[in-house]
């Protein structure tokens, strides 16, 4: 789709996030064809930090997934209002987080939540705020399967906090989350084998240890881990994707289904614009010339941002005037999903009218 053809893109105001709902909806429905079908729809257990929007979670829930994982509590919250049965908090919690799990509990008995633990203390502060020994809260170990970022080892260090979490009343054993998130490799072969190593351990485990659940992966690897084992599967990004992961991981057959709507508000030279992205519309995290793309203008090159401005330098700076519009692909969705407060959605090809607000930006 040319997203600066879409009809009724001249009443959207800049800068501002745009979402495609069917694309949205044919990623879904990939990510249910890559786990093997419908038939084992059960399986995904797809994150939610990428697009925050309650709508989106309800079109997965519709789709026949019930399980997603959070990273903070107002996206446990979002997941639950839109009809999530079970929600694990995939971050965990200490200090007065804990207190407001156990008020999300009580205000959404029809959702199942869960929280992750890497740390015996951590789980006796949840055990003791949330816990519940006629209806255990279910606490899923995380394990550091390379990443460095969070988590223990497999072996004695996990079999420790598992015989820990045992002996809390209101804390129940759930299984074992495994986020490889430091592979992404875009050679799919490399990529193949790094999962397949870190699979092989997890499994030899699993025949002495049997755990009740096993969630395992991300976006990169989400293909390989559904392709070789039957645990749940958990991508995030694969909801809206972005030109990041689609050119490092082709071997996902997923469409982008964001782009930012951005004008042209100066022409402070040559050669040069000036529009209205700056880096309070788009993740600031990569490399200037790492942060977009421009469909429309492929030799733009980024000169310089601050917090409203981006200006760029192009062969098209002569035939573009101030108020026309720019689209951008940003490298990196879920931190610039963050940073407006709704989504324009586009819908048959044009734009309906609908906003669709980022409820769980907040934290």
């Amino acid at each position: 789709m040319n997203w600066k053809d879409i009809p009724g893109l001249d009443g959207v105001e800049s800068p501002g996030l745009l979402i495609d709902a069917d694309a949205v909806q044919q990623n879904i429905d990939r990510m249910i064809e890559i786990v093997g079908g419908p038939d084992h729809v059960d399986r995904l257990f797809p994150h939610v930090k990428t697009h925050k929007i309650p709508e989106i979670t309800r079109m997965q829930v519709d789709a026949g997934i019930t399980k997603f994982k959070a990273a903070t509590l107002s996206e446990a919250q979002m997941a639950a209002t839109a009809g999530a049965r079970e929600v694990l908090i995939a971050h965990q919690l200490v200090g007065p987080k804990v207190d407001r799990l156990a008020t999300l509990i009580d205000d959404f008995p029809n959702t199942q939540f869960a929280v992750l633990v890497d740390d015996p203390h951590a789980a006796d502060a949840i055990n003791q705020k949330c816990g519940d020994a006629e209806n255990p809260l279910d606490a899923y170990i995380d394990i550091d399967c390379g990443m460095h970022r969070t988590g223990i080892l497999l072996g004695n260090p996990s079999d420790a906090l598992r015989a820990h979490l045992d002996s809390l009343s209101g804390l129940r054993y759930a299984g074992l989350h495994v986020y490889d998130g430091h592979l992404h490799d875009p050679d799919l072969q490399v990529r193949t084998e790094k999962v397949k190593e870190i699979l092989g351990k997890v499994a030899r485990h699993e025949q002495q240890h049997p755990s009740p659940r096993v969630i395992v992966g991300g976006s990169p690897t989400f293909g390989i881990w559904a392709a070789e084992t039957s645990w749940h599967c958990s991508p995030g990004t694969t909801l809206l994707w972005d030109f990041g992961y689609g050119n490092a991981h082709p071997d996902l057959p997923m469409t982008v289904a964001a782009a930012l709507i951005s004008r042209v508000i100066s022409k402070p030279g040559e050669g040069k614009i000036c529009i209205d992205l700056g880096h309070k519309s788009i993740s600031a995290e990569m490399p200037l010339e790492k942060r977009f793309q421009f469909p429309d203008l492929p030799d733009a090159q980024p000169i310089g941002q601050s917090e409203e401005h981006l200006v760029l330098q192009t062969p098209n700076a002569a035939s573009l005037h101030v108020g026309d519009i720019v689209i951008a692909i940003p490298r990196h969705i879920c931190p610039t999903v963050a940073l407006h407060s709704h989504a324009t959605v586009v819908r048959g090809g044009r734009v309906t009218g609908e906003r669709w607000r980022v409820t769980a930006r907040d934290r």
